[in-house]
């Protein structure tokens, strides 16, 4: 690494702060050629310092997992070359890939016995009692959502719990923001005024990553990590789905989406299909209601092809609207702002098209997550595999996710019909 993360992390703050000062120095004056290049080459030194550091946490990320799990010095091509470095559970969870669940050692078979739940049980099968079913230790689940974590930006932003069962589970709701008293003259009768209340749902919904097959040869070579592929695997798979499903799901075989869910804030103007203007993200930010606006997790939610159609909106006196964001004593960096809001990039979120609810504002933790946690890892070893030489593995949890709101916590920006 030619830079350490913190130096990268000061050379972006530095040129944050003189891109905020840039735009500040220049309000109700003339936006010239000259500080737009400014603008531009800035922003594009920004990009570049913000891929690096995404690159050395992420490799460090790795390092810190590695480390954890028992591999000299974190470096995967050392845990290759040393098979014998893996924890207790991983090392039951290869010998379970290889051999099924009578290939456990004697220990790991009576362990799983006796403790059940984080370590191996037999599939309810009566036909094939030798393909058992692997539910997942708690360091392997964890490692998996951490790893889900990457996929999307909502659920970095959502509330989300975890639940022992996956029954239904209920939310009570009321609305009495437009509920108000009254002025009653001396001994005359008060007026009714019932309020009102609903139930909102948290249903889950089973996921599957889909059958994996894996040759012969990557499960029996003893130099090839095999827990790493099959959780990599798994990861991708799952995260992709469900934080898709957390923003546009339907609501009824799916997770109610939050771009499903939440009602429109504003409308583009005609002609705007692809586009969005400074008085719309104004406009949608004042959509929400003021309560909601001051939350902790109130920040603008798009695609990031919308995000560089924003960053070529300017305001009145022609300075881009767009400022990238800088420590101010934050750990790990600030969010880039709009309107001085933070902005998350999700890649589930539609793109600017006719009718499509593109931006999203307001606070996020309104959008809650539930996950059942028993996420389970089938062996499959049927003809179906065998006669190509593989074995089939596939996984299998429970999430859901709902917007237990009824005031209003997130907006859209809609774009034009025409």
């Amino acid at each position: 690494m030619k830079q350490s993360i913190q130096a990268l992390r000061e050379r972006r703050d530095a040129i944050a702060k003189n891109l905020n000062a840039l735009m500040e120095n220049n309000k109700g004056k003339s936006w010239t050629a000259e500080h737009q290049k400014t603008y531009d080459d800035s922003m594009a030194e920004v990009d570049q310092i913000n891929a690096e550091i995404k690159r050395t946490e992420d490799y460090l990320a790795k390092l810190g997992e590695d480390a954890a799990n028992g591999r000299p010095e974190g470096l995967l091509n050392e845990s290759m070359r040393t098979p014998g470095a893996h924890s207790e559970e991983s090392r039951a969870l290869r010998a379970y890939l290889s051999g099924g669940f009578s290939n456990l050692s004697p220990e790991d078979a009576q362990r799983a016995r006796a403790r059940r739940a984080p370590d191996i049980q037999a599939a309810m099968s009566t036909t094939t009692p030798s393909e058992g079913g692997y539910t997942v230790a708690i360091e392997y689940f964890r490692q998996l959502t951490e790893a889900m974590k990457a996929y999307g930006g909502v659920r970095s932003l959502a509330t989300v719990i975890y639940t022992g069962t996956g029954g239904q589970m209920n939310f009570p709701a009321a609305d009495a923001t437009a509920e108000e008293g009254e002025i009653v003259g001396q001994n005359a009768p008060v007026s009714a005024a019932d309020t009102t209340f609903a139930n909102l749902q948290l249903p889950v919904f089973k996921y599957s990553s889909k059958s994996i097959a894996v040759p012969f040869e990557l499960i029996q070579d003893s130099m090839f990590d095999i827990e790493l592929y099959i959780r990599a695997l798994l990861a991708v798979r799952l995260g992709r789905i469900t934080s898709k499903h957390y923003v546009i799901g339907n609501g009824t075989t799916q997770p109610n989406g939050l771009n499903t869910a939440a009602a429109v804030g504003k409308v583009g103007a005609a002609g705007q299909t692809a586009t969005v203007v400074y008085d719309d993200l104004v406009d949608l930010e004042h959509s929400v209601d003021p309560a909601y606006r001051n939350g902790g997790r109130v920040a603008f939610l798009m695609h990031d092809q919308t995000l560089k159609v924003v960053r070529k909106i300017k305001d009145a006196d022609g300075r881009p609207i767009f400022v990238p964001g800088y420590e101010q004593g934050n750990p790990g960096g600030a969010p880039d702002r709009l309107l001085n809001r933070p902005v998350q990039i999700d890649q589930a979120m539609p793109v600017m098209a006719v009718n499509a609810k593109s931006i999203m504002f307001g606070d996020f933790s309104k959008y809650v997550i539930r996950e059942v946690m028993d996420l389970t890892l089938f062996r499959m070893a049927d003809s179906k595999y065998i006669e190509n030489g593989q074995i089939g593995f596939v996984a299998f949890n429970r999430q859901g996710g709902n917007l237990i709101d009824v005031g209003g916590a997130v907006k859209s920006y809609q774009n034009a019909a025409a």
